[in-house]
């Protein structure tokens, strides 16, 4: 009988170099980032190597030894120097002010006896920006009651979508991986109901919403079209001034007629001139005086005095 021994080698080089294990991380830029390993203690001797790359991590950026009982930490790279802290008792590498141009695939190599090997893929996003609403029939000349057709738009980035919900219900949702391209979402109803309806752009790392203003949105967007609320504002715009200056008249007539009688004079409104001259100077400083209050303007009554005298 015979029997084939092989021959058994110990390979003190990569572990877990193939096939290992990539944890996939997504951070909002400007923020901290830190990749774990996972160890609570690393070998106080053990070197410490860390590498980055857009595609593959071939850039060394950490190097990290233990020579003649000192520990040398160096950071290779200029463009990660100043923003890179290595935790040499778990072997955690933390990422200071990680931006968008940082995405990429990191590696951690801790060597002793053997190599162990963690890798990261990091995706950096922007945050999303606000949605934008606004009426599609908004130069439309259409009845008011056909004019809401609400749409919604952000600016698009990696990974953003858009969508609409009807109180906590999404209703429809788009994406489009041409980020140079905005997107738009109608809400797809002709005449929204009473329903709280939000439109909601994200990315995975942040969201943004807008709820629909169906009066703003509606009631505003057709030309020449006003709702209830915009007349009774309009209405209340043109009869408030008038309304004081019609008060300001017949007070004005009250106290005239008062002091002609205890001054004992009889004036005549319509046939004695210098009456009806005198109380039309007083009045047109009283109203003057009005237009001075509205406008909250200092030395308007100045020139309400002179106006008075010069027409005097």
């Amino acid at each position: 009988v015979f029997r084939l021994i092989l021959p058994t080698y110990t390979v003190s080089g990569l572990l877990c170099s193939a096939g290992e294990e990539v944890v996939r991380l997504q951070e909002l830029e400007g923020n901290t980032v830190t990749i774990h390993t996972g160890l609570t203690g690393v070998q106080s001797d053990a070197q410490i190597l860390g590498f980055y790359g857009p595609e593959n991590a071939d850039i060394k950026i950490v190097n990290s030894l233990v020579f003649k009982g000192e520990t040398n930490t160096d950071y290779p790279s200029e463009r990660f120097r100043d923003r890179l802290q290595l935790n040499r008792t778990s072997g955690s590498l933390t990422i200071r002010n990680i931006s968008r141009e940082d995405s990429g695939v990191y590696k951690l190599q801790i060597i002793t006896e053997r190599t162990s090997v963690w890798s990261f893929s990091v995706d950096v996003y922007a945050p999303v920006l606000k949605p934008v609403i606004r009426n599609q029939a908004e130069k439309r000349s259409v009845s008011l009651r056909e004019s809401c057709s609400p749409l919604c738009s952000v600016e698009n980035g990696k990974d953003v979508s858009l969508s609409w919900y009807e109180e906590k219900e999404r209703i429809s949702s788009i994406s489009s991986s041409n980020s140079s391209e905005r997107l738009y979402l109608p809400l797809n109803k002709t005449n929204p109901d009473c329903s709280t309806y939000t439109c909601v752009a994200a990315n995975p790392v942040s969201t943004q919403t807008t709820q629909l203003d169906i009066t703003n949105i509606c009631c505003k967007s057709v030309s020449g079209t006003k709702g209830p609320r915009d007349l009774s504002k309009s209405l209340a715009a043109v009869l408030t001034p008038v309304g004081l200056i019609v008060a300001l008249l017949i007070l004005f007539l009250w106290i005239w007629k008062k002091k002609t009688k205890q001054q004992g004079k009889r004036c005549s409104w319509f046939y004695n001139i210098s009456c009806l001259s005198l109380f039309y100077y007083h009045y047109l400083f009283f109203v003057c005086l009005l237009f001075c209050f509205i406008h909250s303007t200092i030395y308007c009554p100045v020139f309400c005095l002179q106006l008075v005298k010069t027409l005097s």
